[in-house]
């Protein structure tokens, strides 16, 4: 790769002239604004794409994976019986077509033929009923939870799959696009062997991974769809904000994501860069233990939120680039209800405090990951909290150590406070609350770190799963919007836009809402 290497001092440049830049607000935009946007083109250097990410990912286990860093990643590799489009469409992907039958819980894949997997053996139903059999032994697996819920998996030939489900689903289809399948020779190999050794039937083909620092990928050859437009895909993590920003500025990075939102508006149009945007699907939140002594109150944990002026985050944290959220997700996701907002209102927060018994406050530790805006996002809510007299402790921490303390069984569990965003990758309203609400998804089986437990809510989830009328969905997940955000067993942060960094010779790159890159028809120009 023809990259240049990065002059250490342009990030700390940069993070002093940003430190001198006023509070610009930002014009909602999919696309750059300034001199590079408006036409000026550099041309690519060579022919490898390099993306700069602000953390490493997880695991390259298709099967367990749950953040979209990884699944970014993971998607140039692997691929699903159906998939979505730009305007969250589910569209074809390994499957040509697929029926639903009039019992909503049979559903028939016509599977597309001629595919092959990177090792060579054909993609056909015997590989799809591989990947159900691997996941339904392992329970450890976060696809365990998806396949649990179907009664059988048929292939009456070799290009048909018929799966039954054990009850009406109505995210059945939306969740396929999360199942992504592995090679059955892969998978004879154990769970190490593919952690290690990624097999999929994607456009790239895993070259190397150094844990910490990057994972390359190659175009595949024999891919169905059409051959990659270019040489290497290399993902990098790299945390500093001021860091990401410099490689793109350098060129040693051709896009980057997140783009800092403080930097945004300064680099736009700087240097051949293009600032990209559009709203997303990512809640931030911060969970409060519920199991806690001083947060088993709700009125403690109202008056948390109340205590936060979600205006001067979103200025602070984000410049702007994102929006009071007056539920537990976005509107960019289904069936979303707005909620009556928790304004920020000191004087309501002392005095829920108060009621309580908590007028003097308590001593919390807040855990999150180490990168520059996570822990940016965690001071300002410490700071805010002091004001009701609850100081906390910020403790960030490495991605995968605080992942590996926070999956633990309940009765060893120490986390108290979890600044964290979710977005759910299907866009559905099950999605978005199920596996960090339900009480059943308490660690280490999901991310339901407050240990919320409200048999209502998780009884409403499971009559909306079951519903396909829309009017009664509509009604079952707006009360179970409505029971958690009056339970507040999260502070309810906002949700930031997705932002990006891109040379203006890169095209093709597509940014979801949930923060997912889809870089299979990426072009350097």
């Amino acid at each position: 790769m023809k990259k240049k290497i990065i002059a250490l001092f342009l990030a700390s440049a940069m993070a002093l002239s940003m430190a001198a830049c006023g509070s610009k607000a930002p014009a909602s935009s999919a696309s750059g604004t300034g001199s590079a946007a408006a036409g000026q083109k550099a041309a690519a250097p060579d022919q490898d794409l390099v993306i700069g990410f602000n953390l490493d990912i997880s695991t390259l286990d298709p099967h367990q994976v749950a953040d979209t860093l990884s699944m970014s990643v993971q998607s140039t590799m692997y691929e699903p019986l159906v998939t979505f489009d730009e305007n969250q469409k589910i569209v074809p992907a390994l499957a040509e077509s697929w029926k639903a039958e009039s019992d909503n819980l049979t559903y028939t894949f016509k599977l597309r033929k001629g595919v092959k997997f990177h090792d060579g053996t054909e993609f056909n139903a015997a590989a799809f009923k591989a990947n159900y059999d691997r996941c339904m032994k392992d329970q450890k697996l976060r696809q365990y939870r998806t396949v649990s819920k179907w009664q059988s998996v048929e292939t009456p030939d070799d290009y048909t799959v018929v799966v039954k489900l054990k009850e009406p689903n109505c995210t059945f289809i939306n969740k396929m696009t999360m199942f992504e399948i592995v090679s059955p020779k892969a998978l004879a190999q154990g769970t190490a062997y593919l952690a290690k050794n990624p097999d999929g039937t994607g456009a790239y083909q895993f070259k190397e991974r150094v844990e910490g620092d990057h994972v390359t990928v190659t175009p595949f050859a024999g891919y169905w769809n059409g051959k990659p437009a270019v040489n290497s895909i290399t993902f990098k993590a790299v945390p500093e904000d001021g860091a990401r920003v410099a490689m793109l500025q350098t060129g040693e990075a051709d896009y980057i994501y997140p783009m800092p939102s403080t930097q945004a508006p300064t680099v736009d149009g700087k240097k051949d860069i293009k600032v990209v945007t559009s709203p997303s699907a990512i809640m931030r939140y911060v969970t409060l233990n519920t199991n806690l002594p001083q947060l088993k109150d709700k009125r403690v944990r109202q008056a948390m939120n109340y205590a936060i002026d979600k205006k001067a985050y979103i200025k602070t944290i984000f410049n702007g680039y994102a929006s009071e959220v007056h539920s537990c997700y976005p509107s960019t996701v289904q069936y979303y209800s707005e909620q009556a907002p928790y304004d920020f209102n000191l004087e309501k927060a002392k005095s829920l405090m108060k009621e309580a018994g908590y007028e003097n406050g308590f001593e919390l530790t807040m855990w999150g990951d180490n990168t520059t805006n996570e822990m940016k996002g965690m001071q300002f809510v410490e700071q805010q909290l002091a004001q009701i007299g609850i100081k906390v402790k910020v403790t960030p921490m490495e991605p995968n150590t605080l992942s590996s303390m926070i999956s633990v069984e309940p009765d060893k569990a120490k986390v108290q406070l979890w600044y964290v965003n979710w977005s759910p990758s299907s866009f559905d309203a099950d999605g978005a609350m199920r596996s960090i609400l339900a009480y059943s998804m308490i660690p280490p089986a999901s991310a339901n770190t407050a240990y919320y437990n409200n048999p209502e809510f998780d009884k409403t989830l499971d009559e909306a799963l079951a519903a396909t009328d829309t009017a009664k969905l509509t009604d079952l997940y707006a009360k179970a919007q409505k029971l958690v955000w009056e339970d507040a067993p999260w502070i309810f942060l906002g949700s930031d836009q997705v932002i990006a960094g891109e040379k203006t010779y890169v095209s093709g790159i597509y940014l979801a809402p949930d923060g997912k890159l889809d870089v299979t028809k990426a072009k350097l120009s």
